[in-house]
């Protein structure tokens, strides 16, 4: 049986649908911490049980007669996420999963200037030594990231940010379906992937440019400085903690840590990756 962890959630639930295309219902079970978000998944055959990251002892039945455990890494961290991903490690282990996938990123590194890339190395770190075949999914970074970034953009003709570097957007539709893809090919990838990115780097100046094109409104790029930027978040009720957390993701891609293509993505999808191009045309014809 193959357990999907975070099967509500927005990247999960995505790699189950596309799972139930390739592997019948009864080998599939999820671990959700509300099983009564999943009632439909048991209504069409998936094994659903509770299952938290932060209640180890949950994850015996969540994980029992895995033969495979995708790990969704979770929306905290620091050493609470590294905590939580390594409880879902030995539960894995000890439940006699053949092997453990993991959702990580490009980026992950024990040097990074984004905070959450050092919870994924620690992750990757620790399940390499945890006695269990272990798959690292090197994500590229998620493309629904960048409507959050554009602010009123769309409204002012103003994409205002600290200076930035090129990132390979890549979405959750294609990374899910391509986690599904290497599922139900488990004899793939010990150990970490290559890079799983769309098909091009692009800066903010680029997304500047292409909203320009897409909307036939003038979409400006304009840099602010990081204190002054970090300092708007705190004034509108960011906690500083997050905030700080969020410069790191401008300083690393300003160092180049979210540059890296590769053609692996679309290998495994048997077609060409999403461009941002494409989900960019959505935003401008929504607003």
């Amino acid at each position: 049986m193959i357990v999907i962890t975070g099967a509500t959630g927005q990247l999960g639930s995505q790699v189950v649908e596309h799972l139930l295309q390739r592997v019948p219902a009864d080998q599939v079970g999820v671990s959700v911490r509300d099983p009564q978000r999943a009632t439909d998944l048991a209504h069409r055959g998936v094994r659903v049980r509770r299952g938290d990251f932060a209640d180890p002892a949950s994850l015996a039945d969540a994980f029992a007669g895995a033969t495979q455990v995708f790990v969704v890494s979770v929306d905290s961290t620091g050493t609470d996420a590294v905590t939580q991903h390594a409880a879902a490690v030995d539960a894995a282990r000890a439940a006699g999963a053949g092997r453990v996938v993991y959702t990580s990123h490009q980026a992950a590194a024990a040097d990074s200037l984004f905070g959450p890339m050092l919870d994924h190395a620690a992750t990757e770190t620790y399940a390499a030594g945890a006695e269990v075949p272990f798959t690292a999914l090197h994500n590229g970074f998620y493309a629904s990231t960048v409507p959050l970034l554009l602010g009123p953009a769309l409204q002012t003709g103003e994409l205002v940010a600290p200076a930035d570097g090129p990132v390979s957007w890549t979405t959750h539709g294609d990374l899910a379906e391509a986690a599904a893809v290497l599922l139900a090919d488990p004899g793939r990838f010990d150990g970490p992937t290559p890079p799983l990115t769309g098909p091009a780097a692009l800066d903010l100046a680029d997304v500047a440019a292409l909203l320009t094109e897409l909307t036939g409104r003038p979409v400006r790029r304009v840099v602010v400085d990081d204190e002054e930027w970090a300092a708007g978040l705190i004034g509108h009720g960011v906690p500083e903690g997050q905030a700080r957390m969020l410069l790191g993701m401008f300083a690393a891609s300003r160092r180049g840590e979210f540059a890296a293509t590769g053609p692996l993505l679309a290998e495994l999808l048997g077609r060409p990756a999403t461009p941002l191009r494409d989900v960019l045309a959505g935003l401008a014809s929504a607003g």
